[in-house]
């Protein structure tokens, strides 16, 4: 493993801290049940696509690479950090002053599946494709090519469907419908990351716009 990699391991592992502390401080409540369920299955879902992931992505998705499109790093920060730490304050804070009554456990219950579910979906993803980087851009020292197995036989983009069913699913798992607000702005930036990065893709990549035109679909298919 390069030095690289570890160092991208680490940031992630403090990630996770962070994401910890948010909910502990916003809350109040460091034994607040719910968030260290949110915890455990972030640390486990992070462990499974590190096993799964190609020595070569782990390394570049360690941080950012030349060549990533401009209008990606604001986006990728939002959706991957400044969205979802938003979304878990204002949970935290919803049950610290109770701005919204708790919600039924079966709806916690499905959220917590519908997390696992698009975590599943994202870490697929990622195994199948070696080029899975966290921005955008055409990854030509690695020799990039289209990628069109697993998931991607059904959509072009399958990563960002899972990453969509995360981001409201944490809401819910958290019992706050209000941190619903910033969960929906972040799945608005994705999606619209979504069309910024397919465009790319299809002016850039050789091979892309024949694959496009096999997978007629980006996020949802039969829907767009």
């Amino acid at each position: 493993m390069s030095a690289r990699a570890v160092k991208g391991l680490v940031k992630l592992a403090a990630f996770i801290i962070l994401v910890a502390a948010v909910l502990i401080v916003s809350s109040g409540r460091p034994d607040w049940l719910m968030g260290w369920v949110l915890v455990g299955l972030s640390v486990a879902a992070s462990a499974v696509g590190v096993l799964v992931m190609d020595p070569e992505l782990l390394d570049e998705r360690a941080g950012l690479r030349a060549g990533a499109k401009a209008w990606d790093i604001p986006l990728v920060l939002f959706t991957a950090r400044l969205g979802p730490l938003a979304t878990l304050t204002v949970a935290g804070l919803d049950v610290r002053y109770g701005w919204w009554p708790e919600l039924p456990l079966p709806v916690i219950v499905a959220a917590v599946a519908a997390f696992v579910l698009g975590h599943s979906v994202v870490i697929w993803a990622m195994a199948v494709n070696k080029f899975f980087s966290p921005v955008v851009r055409i990854q030509k020292e690695r020799g990039h090519t289209v990628i069109s197995a697993g998931p991607y036989q059904l959509v072009r983009h399958p990563g960002y469907p899972g990453a969509i069913v995360v981001a409201p699913a944490i809401p819910l798992m958290l019992g706050s419908l209000w941190a619903l607000v910033p969960a929906a702005l972040t799945v608005a930036a994705t999606i619209l990351r979504t069309a910024l990065e397919d465009r790319t893709l299809q002016h850039e990549l050789p091979g892309y716009r024949g694959y496009a035109q096999r997978v007629r679909h980006r996020l949802l298919p039969g829907v767009w």
